[in-house]
């Protein structure tokens, strides 16, 4: 998704600060100001909850959320998009980084600062660099797998404070088995807190998406929590929050640990620009296209802001921003709202942010892991291709069974090995004259479908690379084989040529050159691709084919060469 054809701007994207007020009327300010509010609403506990996740203090949360929104706003593209600490990429660098150091230690703080620099230069590298297309790594079976993984650590990382027990230790499924061995010794009030907030925030929802329950949920829990004493019952608080504005600092790390991120930083970039343009896929601006670059480079200076803070890895939050559009958010103005709220609540609001019960918290996470499991979505996979939906379990697994950013790894190579075996396999496909017109179609039953004797059309739908140079070469090299009725001309159909390496580009030639052999002439078709026609001439290929054999139309190509010449030498 190219940056000119998004937001109409040609060559490399540049940076547009405040591209969200352009046109801006004075009748938006009232649904920004209210979408501003409501995202505020939500955001405070549920980013509170997901500091917690990554192990960090509850006002790290809201250091992250204030960096990503305010940048966004600054050198976004979506009007719409909201940004801040997220759970899907959370549990990926917080596991990672405690196997470096502890968990709330200064070191891990540094790191996890450190990480969201790394990670917002990339991002952003790739806006500059035009690279929007990233943002198609992962597959829809591999997205959904990765979500149901995420989903599960999540959810064991938060049963500890649902359930009032301790937080064990090892791997995911050794966590799992402790939390069973462990589940009859829970602590009923903890339990009946969280399963509240839950059943809250469910409620709400179900009324309205825009209703912030969690906020309530949270109000309701330290209430609760207060008036009754129930800390006296083995329910843990917050306890003291700090208070005040984040400062602007550097990270104190080593070259040593920078080279120890930069994996992880990279794993964590191609998420964040997967689920950015999704997420901006979803909410496209009015009457245009979303802009993948321009957001790219918004996420990656709330990431650098983020770490320059003091907080972690920053990420569009597809839920937030589904908020924000359908409470009539017209621009960027909404999330600076939410970020006023956010710095008041700094300011002069954390001494009431201690008596928040842990599981409060962990019954947010706990929503929050059950809505990003797409059933529905999953059931449909598998129904409709059972080896895909083989690929929603596989990636799934990955992730909760080997160490989380291993899995995260693995699911983003099966992405890409999709794609790869869907392309390699692709094959020659025979086209037949519908009946009564000059349209060739690709050969069908059931289909009006008239022969042309000794004129054999084929297509080929897909690029033309290294992937499936042979498969081409045999399917075509078939089409003049002994023994078939006499073919005069072969024709290529390429519409669905969209490019051509080096290695195909032999194949074709040996194609061209076995079928003058054979006494065939061969012609190219609709070879509609700019990229392909440039690589057809830069190979020499257009010279070969001749530019006389290379059509607009099949049909144009058969009157040429076809039927009326049959009896003549071929070309």
């Amino acid at each position: 998704m190219a940056a000119s054809s998004a937001s109409g701007r040609p060559g490399p994207r540049g940076l547009s600060l405040l591209f969200s007020l352009r046109g801006y009327q004075s009748g938006f300010i009232a649904p920004d100001i209210l979408a501003g509010l409501t995202l505020a609403a939500i955001a405070i506990p549920e980013q509170m909850a997901t500091a917690r996740l990554g192990g960090f203090s509850p006002q790290v949360g809201f250091f992250a959320f204030i960096a990503a929104s305010t940048a966004f706003a600054l050198l976004g593209a979506s009007r719409q998009l909201s940004a801040g600490a997220d759970s899907t990429i959370t549990p990926i660098f917080a596991g990672a980084l405690a196997m470096v150091a502890a968990a709330g230690s200064p070191h891990n703080a540094a790191l996890a600062a450190a990480l969201a620099i790394m990670v917002g230069a990339l991002v952003a590298a790739a806006g500059f660099a035009r690279m929007g297309w990233i943002g198609n790594l992962l597959s829809a079976p591999v997205t959904l797998g990765f979500l149901a993984g995420i989903a599960v650590h999540i959810a064991v990382s938060q049963l500890p404070a649902a359930l009032g027990l301790p937080a064990p230790a090892g791997s995911t499924l050794e966590r799992i088995g402790a939390l069973v061995r462990l589940a009859p010794h829970a602590n009923l009030v903890a339990l009946a807190v969280a399963g509240a907030v839950v059943a809250i925030i469910a409620a709400a929802h179900a009324l309205s998406p825009r209703l912030p329950g969690a906020l309530p949920a949270v109000i309701l829990a330290s209430v609760a929590a207060g008036a009754l004493h129930l800390s006296q019952h083995g329910l843990t608080l917050l306890g003291h929050v700090a208070g005040g504005l984040p400062r602007l600092a550097l990270p104190a790390v080593t070259a040593a640990d920078l080279l120890h991120l930069a994996p992880l930083a990279v794993l964590i970039a191609l998420v964040v620009m997967v689920q950015t343009a999704a997420t901006a896929r979803s909410f496209p601006p009015p009457g245009g296209q979303a802009d993948a670059e321009g957001d790219f480079i918004g996420l990656g200076a709330g990431n650098i802001l983020a770490g320059i803070l003091g907080a972690f890895p920053v990420n569009a939050s597809p839920p937030r921003t589904a908020i924000a559009a359908e409470s009539g958010a017209r621009s960027q103005i909404g999330g600076l709202v939410a970020v006023a709220a956010v710095l008041a609540v700094l300011i002069a609001g954390t001494g009431v942010l201690g008596a928040i019960p842990e599981a409060a918290l962990a019954g947010i996470l706990l929503f929050v892991a059950a809505r990003i499991v797409r059933v529905a979505d999953m059931a449909r996979v598998v129904s409709a291709s059972p080896m895909e939906g083989a690929l929603i379990a596989a990636t799934a697994a990955g992730i909760v069974v080997l160490p989380i950013e291993n899995g995260v790894a693995m699911g983003i190579g099966l992405s890409l090995l999709q794609g790869l075996w869907a392309s390699a396999r692709m094959r020659v496909r025979p086209m037949k004259k519908l009946a009564g017109t000059s349209v060739w179609w690709p050969d069908a039953p059931g289909r009006g479908l008239e022969i042309d004797d000794g004129v054999a059309v084929v297509t080929f739908q897909a690029a033309l690379t290294f992937l499936n140079a042979d498969l081409f070469e045999q399917g075509m090299l078939a089409q003049i084989q002994p023994g078939r009725s006499a073919v005069h001309l072969v024709v290529l159909e390429a519409a669905g040529v969209i490019g051509i390496d080096y290695t195909a580009a032999q194949s074709l030639a040996s194609v061209v050159k076995a079928c003058r052999s054979a006494g065939v002439d061969f012609a190219l078709a609709r070879l509609e691709s700019v990229a392909a026609q440039h690589a057809l001439a830069r190979l020499g290929l257009t010279q070969l084919i001749g530019p006389d054999h290379i059509f607009q139309s099949v049909a144009e190509a058969v009157a040429a060469l076809g039927p009326a010449r049959a009896g003549a030498a071929p070309a």
